[in-house]
C-alpha cells in the first residue's frame, strides 16, 4: 500500500500514531514492511493456504465473535444432505463436471431449498465461460423460490449447518500445514492469529487491505472470500476500522467496474443479457432477481428499466421491453483475452484501445503484440505514443521475425488525449467515494477528453445513419444522445446528472436508487450512483474536511460514496441485534426510540438500513423485497440478508475456498490431489504455452523458481504516464529484478549486472538487485526462491527496457476471468538474452528439457495430479476448451 497508494497510506501511519498495529504479508519487503510492526514473508501464491490457517485456528479455539456470527451470518444454517466436500473428494467438491471443466452447484444449496435456476442462468458451464460472478457484486446472487427460510440450528451443533462444515473443511490448514505449504514458520503465523484474534470482537476491529493484485490469480476470488470468512467469523464487518480495502484507486478502477469496461455487465452490476437464454425481459430479470428474494436487489427491475430509460428515452416503452432486445448478448467469452486470441485466429477487424498499454500491462504481452498486428485498423487513444501504438515497429518480434513492419497489415490511428489536470470529471477511490475534479488547464493541440472522443463519435455515428432503414441501425438511431455541449466539448456534469437519474415525470432529478420506478416514469445510468446529484447539487464536489474535534467520524460532506454516501457498507451490523451498539467505543449506527414518531437508526454515518425499520421487526407472510429483511438483517443487498461463511450458490469454483497451487508451481499440492483449481479457465493454444508442474508431465526443476512482480512507487502501470517524465525516469531508470543473497550466488548473478528471465513463452534482460527484500522460504522440506520483477517497462520513453509481463501466459479466475499474473515460475541466468533467432532458440530449449508439449489441452498442471498428458487438438476451435 505504501509502495503502490501513498496517499492512501497516510491514514494507516495516522491510526498507526494511535496505536494501530500493521502487520505487512507480501513475498517482498517493500516501504509498507518498513514502518509496519510485523512484516511476514510468503510464497506467491499460497494465500488460502494461510488465511485458511487462520480460520482453523478462530474455530478450533472458538475466538469468533459468536452473538455477531449467529445474528449476522449464516453460520447456522443446514446445508443439504448431497453435498460433498473437498476433503471427501480430494479437492473437489460434489457436482462436479470434468469434461466442461465446470460444477453443477445444486448439492451445495441450503437444505430444503428448491433449485430453480433456467438452463444457462447460474453454476453451468455456460455461467463459467461468460464469467457471471462479477453480476453479483452489488447484490448478491439470488437463492431459490420460495423466500429464503431454511433450516437452522442455532446451537451450531448440527454436522451439517455451515460452522460444523466450515471447522471439517479447514481442520487439516494447521500451523505446521501453513508453514508447509507458505513458508511462514509457525510461530511467527501463530501470532498472526494472536494478533488478528485479540484486536477483534466487540471493542475492537481489524481492517484488510489488499492490492488488486490478489485479484490476479487463478483462485483470487476465494483468496478474497477466505479474508472475508475472517472478517465475519471475528465480527469485523460492517464496523469501524473493519472491513476489506481493496486498493483500487489508480486511473478510477473502481469507477471502471461500477460504470463498467467489463463485456458481461452494464451499469451497477447489473448482469449483460445470454443469447438462447434471456430471451425476453421477464426471463432475464427472473434469472437473478428471483421470485421472494429479501432486500434491496428485489427491486433490479427498477434500476434495470431506468437504465433502459436512460439509454434510449423515449423509445424505451413497456410495449418493447423498454428496448431489451437492443442490448448485445453475450455468446460466450467476449473478455480481453479470449478477444485477443480471436484477433490472432482473424475474428476480429478493429479494435479501440482507451486508457490501457496491452503490449506492456497484460499478461504474454507478445500475444497481445501479435494480436494487434492481426488487425485491419486499430484506434489508440493516449497520453504518449504508447507501445501499443508503435508495436508494428519496434516490438521485441521485429527482431525475431514474428512481425514485419513492411507487412504488418495493421493501420494506427493515434488520437492523443487529455491528461486527467486537463478535464473535468468524477473519479471513483477505493471507498466507493465519487470525487469531482476542475479542468485545470485547457489540453494542448488535438489533446482531447474522452468524453469529446464518444460524444462525437457517437454524434457522427447517429448522423450516418440517421436515414437507414436497416433495423440493426435502430438501437444508435433512438440512443439517448442529449448531453450539454460548452463549445464542442461535453459537459461532465450532465452526463454526472444523467447517470444519477431524473424522474421523468417531472423532469427533476431523484434523490436515490429508492425514487427508481420499474413502470418507465424514471431514468438513471447507474443505479447505485443515484443520489450523486440529489437536490440539484453536485454532491461528489463538496469538499467539507472532517471535524478535527472527532478524528473518528467520517466527512460526510467530502465527496459522496455510492450508494446514498454511506461510508461503510452494511453499518447496520456496527449495532447489536436490538439495535445497541456493540461497545461506546465502537459507537457507529444505532436505534434510538425517541427519534421521530416511532424511532429512527441513527449515528456517524447514513444508515445502511430502512431508517424506520425497528430491530424488533418481523415480516409477514410471503414478503418480499426489503419488506422481507428482518429487522436484524443487516446485509440488506443479500438474498437472505446474512453474511455469507459458505456461498450456497454464485461461486464457479466451490462454496468454500480451498488451497490449489498456481497453474504454474514448483510444487505439488500438500493438501489434495487436485493440483489446481478445477475450474480455472486454461486457453490450450501453441502461442499460450504453460511451464510443467509436478504431477502433470514434463520437467518441473527447468523452471525451479518463482517470479512475481508488483508496481514501484516512482512509475504508473504500463510507464505510458511515468517513462516519458525526466524526474520519474532518472529515480528508476532501468528495468531491473531483484533476486536473494542465496540466489545471486547459487546463479552466479552478479549486483547491478544483467541477469536473463526464461518461462516457456520468452525470455527478458533485467538489471540484477541482490538484496534481502527477498527471503529464501523453506517449504515442503526444501529452499524455495522468488524473484520480483517490476512491470513499467517496454520500448518507448526516456527510459526503455523488456516487458515483465512477456514472461507470463493466460490462465484466468473462473468466476470473474482475471488473469493470473502475480505468479509463475521461471529460471534465471547470468546476461543479456540473445535477440533474434537466437532468443526464439533459447526458448525452445527451455520447452525441449521441460516436455513443454504446445498446443495439448494440458500444457501446464493437469486436472487431477497423475493423469497423462492428453493428445493433441487439431483445430483452433477444439483447443479452445478449457482444461478441466
Amino acid at each position: 500500500m505504501a509502495e503502490a497508494h501513498p496517499v492512501g497510506f497516510q491514514w494507516v501511519m495516522e491510526a498507526k500514531a494511535r496505536g494501530a498495529k500493521v502487520i505487512h504479508i507480501d513475498p517482498r519487503f517493500t516501504r509498507t514492511s518498513a514502518v509496519a510492526d510485523a512484516y511476514l514473508p510468503v510464497r506467491a501464491g499460497s494465500d488460502i493456504a494461510l488465511l485458511g490457517g487462520v480460520i482453523n485456528y478462530i474455530l478450533t479455539r472458538e475466538k469468533d465473535f459468536r452473538e455477531y456470527v449467529l445474528a449476522y451470518t449464516n453460520a447456522s444454517v443446514i446445508v443439504t444432505e448431497e453435498f460433498r466436500d473437498t476433503e471427501e473428494l480430494d479437492g473437489l467438491f460434489s457436482g462436479y463436471d470434468p469434461d466442461s471443466g465446470s460444477y453443477d452447484a445444486r448439492s451445495w444449496r441450503y437444505e430444503g431449498m428448491e433449485s430453480t435456476d433456467p438452463p444457462g442462468a447460474e453454476d453451468t458451464a455456460h455461467a463459467r465461460e461468460t464469467g457471471s460472478g462479477p453480476a453479483h457484486g452489488s447484490g448478491g446472487p439470488r437463492l431459490a423460490r420460495p423466500a429464503p427460510s431454511p433450516r437452522t440450528d442455532p446451537t451450531l451443533q448440527h454436522p451439517r449447518c455451515v460452522y460444523q462444515i466450515l471447522k471439517r473443511h479447514f481442520s487439516r490448514y494447521t500451523p505446521e500445514v501453513v508453514a508447509e505449504i507458505s513458508g511462514l514458520p509457525a510461530e511467527r503465523f501463530l501470532q498472526l492469529c494472536e494478533d488478528w484474534t485479540a484486536n477483534s470482537g466487540r471493542e475492537r476491529t481489524t481492517s484488510v487491505v489488499y492490492a488488486v493484485g490478489w485479484t490476479q490469480h487463478s483462485v483470487g476470488v476465494q483468496m478474497i472470500r477466505t479474508a472475508a470468512i475472517i472478517q465475519l467469523l471475528l465480527g469485523n464487518i460492517g464496523r469501524p476500522g473493519g472491513g476489506i480495502m481493496a486498493m483500487r484507486g489508480h486511473a478510477s478502477i473502481q469507477g471502471s467496474t461500477d460504470i463498467p469496461t467489463l463485456f458481461n455487465l452494464l451499469p451497477g452490476y447489473l448482469p449483460m443479457p445470454s443469447a438462447g437464454v434471456h430471451t425476453s425481459l421477464t426471463r432475464y430479470l427472473d434469472s437473478f432477481i428471483g421470485d421472494k428474494r429479501k432486500g434491496f436487489w428485489r427491486n433490479a427491475d427498477a434500476y434495470f428499466i431506468s437504465l433502459m430509460k436512460e439509454f434510449w428515452g423515449d423509445a424505451a416503452t413497456k410495449d418493447n421491453d423498454y428496448c431489451f432486445d437492443y442490448l448485445p448478448r453475450l455468446t460466450g467469452d467476449h473478455g480481453t483475452y479470449r478477444t485477443t486470441m480471436d484477433m490472432i485466429d482473424g475474428k476480429v477487424s478493429g479494435y479501440f484501445l482507451h486508457g490501457q498499454n496491452p503490449a506492456v500491462g497484460s499478461a504474454h504481452a507478445k500475444l497481445q503484440r501479435l494480436a494487434m498486428a492481426n488487425l485491419d485498423w486499430l484506434v489508440v487513444r493516449d497520453l504518449t505514443m504508447i507501445e501499443s501504438a508503435t508495436f508494428w515497429r519496434d516490438s521485441p518480434e521485429i527482431e525475431t521475425g514474428e512481425i514485419v513492419p513492411a507487412e504488418c497489415r495493421t493501420e494506427v490511428f493515434f488520437f492523443p488525449a487529455a491528461a486527467y489536470t486537463e478535464k473535468a470529471g468524477t473519479f471513483t477511490q477505493t471507498q466507493r467515494m465519487l470525487q469531482w475534479r476542475e479542468k485545470a488547464v485547457e489540453p494542448q493541440g488535438d489533446q482531447r477528453s474522452e468524453l469529446w472522443f464518444f460524444y462525437h463519435l457517437g454524434r457522427l455515428l447517429k448522423e450516418r445513419l440517421a436515414d437507414s432503414t436497416d433495423a440493426r441501425d435502430r438501437p444508435i438511431q433512438d440512443l439517448t444522445w442529449n448531453y450539454e455541449v460548452h463549445g464542442d466539448e461535453p459537459s461532465a456534469a450532465s452526463v454526472l446528472r444523467a447517470v444519477n437519474g431524473y424522474d421523468l415525470t417531472t423532469g427533476t432529478v431523484v434523490s436515490g436508487y429508492m425514487d427508481l420506478k420499474n413502470d418507465g416514469s424514471t431514468s438513471c445510468g447507474c443505479w447505485i450512483y443515484s443520489g450523486v446529484y440529489a437536490d440539484g447539487v453536485n454532491q461528489a464536489a463538496r469538499r467539507v474536511p472532517r471535524d478535527p474535534d472527532d478524528p473518528t467520524s467520517p466527512a460526510l460532506e467530502w465527496g459522496w460514496a455510492w450508494p446514498y454516501n454511506r461510508r461503510i457498507l452494511y453499518n447496520r451490523a456496527s449495532a447489536d441485534p436490538q439495535g445497541r451498539p456493540w461497545s461506546e467505543r465502537k459507537k457507529y449506527i444505532w436505534w434510538d426510540p425517541d427519534l421521530g414518531e416511532n424511532g429512527q437508526w441513527t449515528g456517524r454515518d447514513v444508515p445502511d438500513f430502512e431508517r424506520t425499520k425497528p430491530p424488533s421487526y418481523t415480516p409477514p407472510e410471503g414478503a418480499a423485497g426489503p419488506a422481507a429483511l428482518r429487522g436484524d438483517d443487516p446485509f440488506v443487498m443479500q438474498a437472505d440478508g446474512k453474511g455469507w461463511l459458505y456461498v450456497p450458490t454464485g461461486l464457479h469454483d466451490g462454496p468454500l475456498p480451498t488451497h490449489y497451487e498456481p497453474q504454474e508451481s514448483v510444487l505439488a499440492n500438500a493438501l489434495y490431489g487436485q493440483q489446481a483449481n478445477p475450474t480455472r479457465k486454461v486457453y490450450a493454444r501453441e502461442d499460450n504455452p504453460y511451464n510443467p508442474s509436478p504431477g502433470g508431465g514434463g520437467d518441473p526443476e527447468v523452471y525451479p523458481y518463482v517470479v512475481t512482480t508488483s508496481r514501484l512507487t516512482e512509475h504508473h502501470t504500463a510507464g505510458g504516464m511515468s517513462r516519458q517524465l525526466p524526474y520519474l525516469a532518472e529515480l528508476q531508470p532501468e528495468m531491473f529484478v531483484e533476486v536473494s543473497p542465496a540466489l545471486a550466488a547459487e546463479r552466479g548473478l552478479q549486483h547491478l549486472g544483467w541477469a536473463t528471465v526464461v518461462t516457456s513463452r520468452t525470455a527478458i534482460e533485467a538489471r540484477v538487485l541482490v538484496t534481502d527484500r527477498l527471503t529464501p522460504l523453506r517449504v515442503a522440506g526444501r529452499v524455495i526462491h522468488q524473484i520480483w520483477l517490476p512491470y513499467h517497462w517496454g520500448t518507448v520513453g526516456l527510459i526503455t527496457g523488456d516487458s515483465a509481463n512477456d514472461l507470463f501466459g493466460v490462465v484466468l479466475d473462473p468466476n470473474v476471468l482475471i488473469q493470473e499474473s502475480k505468479v509463475a515460475t521461471c529460471d534465471i541466468r547470468p546476461g543479456r538474452r540473445p535477440h533474434g533467432p537466437e532468443l526464439v532458440a533459447l526458448v525452445d530449449g527451455y520447452r525441449r528439457r521441460a516436455g513443454v508439449i504446445v498446443g495439448t489441452r494440458r500444457a501446464g498442471p493437469l486436472a487431477r495430479a497423475g493423469e497423462g498428458t492428453s493428445t493433441h487438438l487439431g483445430s483452433v476451435e477444439a483447443s479452445e476448451e478449457d482444461a478441466g
